[in-house]
């Protein structure tokens, strides 16, 4: 049984579309032995602003994040997009400020992505679920491209009981979210997106699974809009079944 106090951080999407996924990577984590608590005065990552252009921004929204994880022995998180914007970005949104910079690095090593503190930091590829059905694994991008996690879902998703896995052809490719580029190119994230449903419908599935609730949102409007009768659901979801 393992033991330690994780500090979640649930992400914006999470907490204001997708709470289910929070509740279930926190009942995960708890079923494993470990204390989990949620910090009220959390908000967003700061990723929006960044990826806009907007550092002095971004930069407020992080020493609001090192402000409210202040001696966390751990930080989980329900997302390889957020987990990698705190994890590899924050440093270098406070170039003239040491102090800052220097919490930004000391954070690094205690913020987990939740399938990769499962692996490598609870050391469990089986954490007990059972979910009958067929389903598909989609990659998103920050997670597969800035944190490398690939596999690492996967291996979690072939010890649920009752679950098969069928992967898409695409598995790899962008859903076209990609935070303000959907809302900045509405076109072409629509496409990205079609093309995406399109190559889940060939897998047979019936649920599109992913570590990314961002990536999910825009699957289920495309899969809605298309009268696809696919669902999302986040990894931790999967995990949290019995």
């Amino acid at each position: 049984m393992a033991t330690g106090r994780v500090s979640i951080f649930v992400t914006c999407i999470v907490d204001q579309v997708f709470p289910r996924a929070g509740m279930a990577m926190a009942e995960v984590l708890e079923r494993l032995g470990y204390e989990v608590e949620f910090r009220a005065g959390q908000t967003c990552c700061g990723q929006p602003a960044f990826n806009s252009g907007y550092r002095e921004e971004a930069a407020v929204v992080a020493r609001h994040f090192l402000r409210v994880f202040e001696g966390a022995e751990w930080i989980v998180v329900p997302s390889g997009s957020c987990g990698s914007m705190i994890a590899h970005h924050y440093e270098e949104l406070f170039p003239g400020d040491q102090e800052m910079a220097k919490r930004a690095r000391a954070l690094e090593g205690r913020v987990f992505e939740f399938s990769r503190f499962l692996l490598e930091v609870a050391r469990t590829d089986d954490v007990g679920a059972r979910y009958e059905g067929v389903v598909t694994y989609h990659d998103s991008c920050h997670a597969l491209r800035e944190m490398h996690i690939k596999e690492g879902p996967r291996r979690l998703l072939g010890k649920v009981r009752g679950l098969t896995l069928k992967e898409m052809d695409i598995a790899e490719e962008c859903c076209g979210f990609g935070g303000t580029f959907s809302v900045k190119f509405p076109e072409v994230s629509g496409g990205m997106a079609r093309t995406k449903v399109a190559s889940i419908v060939r897998t047979g599935a019936e649920a599109v699974v992913s570590i990314d609730s961002s990536c999910l949102m825009q699957l289920q409007g495309a899969l809605s809009r298309a009268g696809v009768g696919v669902k999302t659901m986040h990894l931790a979801e999967v995990l949290a079944a019995r």
